[in-house]
């Protein structure tokens, strides 16, 4: 039942071909995450302000409004098109295509407010660098349809595949979700300690980072990498981690602090799939074993984490034998 179905083609996903639309949809994202950040009660980690996948897209899921109206916003990767639906049968579309940032932040703004919804928000980004306000900027305007459906596919391939490694914890874990501060997908799990306090930590990390996590996810190649990417990683970090080997794909990256798994490589591979979950899997052993977690009470058996423990254990038992006879 937990088995990966056929998850049809790997599209290409180069970040230098459509890296304009990209930072254009990330900024109308932040529009509507913004709203969805002022309709809704305030969760742990801002789970609150997250995106999920749709058959179609990206979507808020409902949010209360005024007048015991319910909204949900959904990006249609499909028809191109913002969709807000209420409680009372309304529907308003917006055209995804080639204009301004500020020309769909006054067209959602108006959207709204046809429907009886107000929302306040503040309209400068968050997560990026040199922010330009969303009801000002001119300068991100490019929309290629061929690549927004494109990165929609590719969530959600990443969507199956990190719901098929989220059913191995049984400790706190998020939902598998698209935050739009960073651009990017990513499933969460805890141990349940308090992590020390980071240094210089604004209200977002400092949220986001109150406790002990591995995280793991996908981002399209923004943020600095240049590539579309598979990552995982442990804070706080472990001591030792950058020295892990992994058996499969991937590597401990150590200007980004994290290990990587390049899409590219991936979608290659004989078997991309497994491959990819070979890396969520071996990536988490080697930090919940550096950080000393309690894996007996938080870790479900199963074939796949059975599989790449006994690996583990094998390897490091012939770096033990090897040591052994080195002394001799």
């Amino acid at each position: 039942m937990n088995t990966v179905p056929d998850l049809g083609e790997w599209p290409e996903l180069d970040w230098e071909q459509w890296k304009e639309t990209a930072e254009t949809l990330h900024m109308c994202t932040q529009i509507v995450g913004k709203t969805r950040l002022a309709l809704t009660p305030t969760q742990n980690h801002w789970w609150n302000t997250t995106f999920y996948l749709t058959a179609r897209g990206l979507t808020t899921s409902a949010m209360p409004a005024d007048n015991g109206i319910v909204l949900d916003v959904e990006f249609d990767f499909i028809s191109h098109e913002v969709v807000c639906r209420t409680s009372r049968g309304e529907i308003r579309r917006i055209p995804l295509r080639s204009v301004a940032v500020a020309t769909f932040f006054a067209e959602f703004t108006q959207a709204l407010a046809s429907l009886g919804i107000s929302a306040k928000i503040n309209p400068t980004p968050v997560e990026v660098s040199n922010p330009i306000r969303c009801d000002r900027d001119t300068m991100h305007h490019r929309y290629d349809a061929d690549a927004a459906g494109r990165f929609w596919n590719v969530l959600r391939i990443s969507d199956t595949l990190l719901k098929r490694f989220s059913t191995n914890f049984l400790g706190k874990i998020s939902p598998v979700h698209f935050f739009w501060g960073s651009f990017d997908m990513a499933v969460t799990r805890f141990n349940g300690k308090r992590a020390p306090a980071r240094v210089g930590a604004d209200r977002i990390q400092g949220e986001a980072y109150s406790h002990e996590v591995i995280s793991a996810g996908f981002w399209p190649g923004n943020g600095g990498y240049g590539r579309a990417a598979f990552y995982s990683y442990a804070a706080p970090v472990p001591a030792g981690l950058d020295k892990t080997t992994l058996r499969g794909l991937g590597r401990f990256d150590v200007k980004m602090g994290e290990f990587i798994l390049d899409y590219d490589d991936a979608r290659k591979a004989a078997d991309p799939a497994d491959s990819v979950l070979e890396f969520l899997q071996e990536t988490y052993s080697a930090a919940a074993d550096l950080a000393k977690w309690e894996r007996a009470s938080l870790d479900r058996d199963d074939e796949i984490a059975r599989e790449i423990r006994l690996n583990n254990s094998q390897r490091h038992a012939t770096v033990n034998h090897d040591d052994v006879k080195g002394t001799t």
